[in-house]
């Protein structure tokens, strides 16, 4: 018995009272909650198993503005929201990591994504669409009994398409009810004023910050034989229009408080979908029969399908007419939207930490990783200052080398303070053991930067005790540490490159590091002991090889946190 039957019952097949309303607006709001649910929780499982690929797709978006957009659909067609896509893109131009042209095209491509979900509706009215339903129950038992990370993910994404149907069975149960009451149709169909309707949409989607789930709505409405608006000028089309501007209200949020570049970026999704719903607009205004005409001809028994298709069809036609014009929407963003007076200020070091991406943790976590490459960077320009300081003789070395551990070290806490909030989120076995890695290499790569600072001190004593080193000490010293910048760059392969075969070259130069570090002092006791070397500098001579010997030892650890 659906809810249309028992509302009858109650009601001995009367006209509904306020409590039948009531009782058929619960249903659908419950509905549309699990749909919703259902929606984000595939999505984010999706996107779990899914979190290398996304990752280098968007690092793809420079080859051509196809590629931009056929990855901006294809990322939104798999979680399931351009709000989501356009976000995360606000945060990559935010951060530096995509151009203004290159988040242009991904956005074009996100719009055309989105409409994916209202086929979810399109096909709920097929028969075994209700064994569907039971995948809920699987997912969760999967999620439950199940040990693997990956066969716990799929069981969630399961039990989300599984809670998607569920709310889509829902939602149509209710608008079935409310197709049969002629008070609600006659009042839908009375809204027959375009501009009312138009600014429903954006409304109705600014609230939701969803413009599939409106869509959504509307095919479950249509479906379900509801008239909206005035049949004979496409009324239903520009709620559907409305529905477009709507869901830019999320990106504009996003971008408030981001640098101008990504306020730029929010701002050209608006303009995207503003103009082409100006230019639909235009166009239904011209030809209010186009729906009957068109799709309502030749889909006339599926009202539902002439809505997802007109959705699609509304944002592939104005990706083609605009997709040549990209460069004109980033120069009318660029006019728009100026530099403040002046440069704008440098950013800081935790530049890349976008909290717009926490969103999506595997896009996160690897902006931590490359705030900790940027890390290592520091810490080897502070042991470089500190080395080259040394071999001058010059003490005014320490200031700068201080200077760039005040940095490492705000840096360090920024991206510890980042990575917890996005272990808070719901990630995968493999991201947390890499949240691990990161935040062990953190500490390994600070103490790098402490060890610049010790021998920043080495020199301050040598200048106070008169302590000289000869010419083939000093080469022995450089060649040391030409050893050592090689490590930082196999290192750096393997952390920030992810080539984990490069860990054979780090343990290669770090054993001659060490085999080095030997050498060298015992070549100095013979000095010593041949009366070549002044004792006083012993203290001196065997820390700073040992500092230098340590400092390769952290860049080894720090290779290895990715093992």
């Amino acid at each position: 018995m659906n809810i249309a039957a028992m509302l009858a019952a109650s009601a001995g097949g009367a006209d509904w009272g306020a409590l039948d309303y009531t009782l058929a607006v619960v249903a659908l709001l419950a509905g549309l909650g699990a749909f919703l649910f259902g929606f984000k929780v595939l999505s984010d499982n999706i996107e779990k198993l899914a979190t290398n690929k996304l990752r280098r797709w968007f690092e793809k978006t420079g080859r051509s503005r196809l590629a931009g957009v056929g990855i901006g659909a294809g990322v939104t067609a798999i979680i399931q929201s351009s709000s989501a896509t356009t976000v995360m893109v606000v945060g990559f131009v935010n951060v530096g990591l995509m151009s203004l042209f290159q988040a242009t095209t991904v956005i074009m491509g996100a719009n055309i994504g989105t409409t994916v979900t209202a086929y979810f509706s399109v096909i709920a009215d097929i028969p075994f669409i209700e064994i569907i339903t039971v995948l809920t129950c699987v997912g969760i038992f999967m999620d439950m009994l199940c040990k693997k990370d990956k066969t716990k993910t799929i069981g969630m994404m399961l039990a989300g398409l599984g809670l998607v149907f569920l709310g889509l069975q829902y939602m149509g149960m209710a608008m079935d009810d409310f197709s049969s009451q002629q008070v609600v149709t006659d009042f839908l169909a009375s809204v027959d004023n375009r501009l009312v309707l138009l600014l429903a949409g954006i409304i109705i989607t600014g609230i939701v910050q969803s413009s599939s789930a409106v869509t959504t709505l509307i095919v479950q409405m249509v479906g379900a034989g509801m008239v909206i608006g005035d049949p004979s000028n496409s009324g239903v089309l520009f709620l559907v229009l409305g529905t477009n501007i709507g869901t830019c209200v999320t990106a504009l949020l996003s971008s408030i408080g981001a640098k101008t570049n990504a306020k730029r970026a929010a701002l050209i999704h608006l303009m995207f979908n503003v103009f082409g719903t100006v230019i639909f607009s235009i166009f239904l205004l011209c030809w209010p029969g186009f729906l009957d005409a068109t799709l309502g001809k030749w889909f006339a028994n599926d009202p539902g399908l002439q809505i997802a298709l007109f959705h699609t069809f509304f944002n592939v036609v104005c990706t083609c007419i605009f997709l040549p014009f990209a460069n004109v929407f980033v120069k009318v963003a660029t006019k728009l939207i100026r530099e403040p007076q002046g440069k704008e200020q440098a950013e800081g070091d935790t530049q890349l930490l976008d909290e717009r991406l926490i969103a999506s943790p595997s896009v996160a976590i690897n902006q931590a990783n490359k705030a900790a490459a940027r890390m290592a960077q520091l810490a080897m320009d502070a042991l470089r200052t500190a080395f080259r300081g040394f071999v001058e003789s010059n003490e005014g070395a320490k200031e700068e080398v201080a200077e760039l551990n005040g940095r490492l070290g705000e840096l360090e806490r920024a991206i510890v303070a980042y990575l917890i909030k996005v272990a808070a989120e719901d990630i995968s076995l493999s991201d947390e053991k890499l949240i691990a890695a990161i935040q062990q290499s953190t500490g390994d790569i600070l103490r790098i930067g402490e060890l610049a600072d010790n021998i920043t001190k080495y020199t301050r004593n040598c200048k106070r005790d008169g302590i000289e080193f000869s010419h083939g000490v000093i080469k022995s010293l450089q060649e040391m540490f030409a050893k050592i910048e090689q490590l930082y760059n196999h290192t750096l392969e393997v952390f920030d490159g992810k080539d984990i075969t490069a860990v054979k070259q780090v343990d290669k130069v770090e054993d001659e590091i060490d085999a080095d570090r030997k050498a060298m002092v015992k070549d100095h006791i013979r000095r010593l002991n041949e009366g070549k070397c002044k004792p006083a500098s012993s203290g001196v001579f065997i820390n700073l090889v040992g500092n230098l010997e340590r400092a390769a030892d952290h860049l080894t650890y720090v290779a290895h946190a990715l093992d």
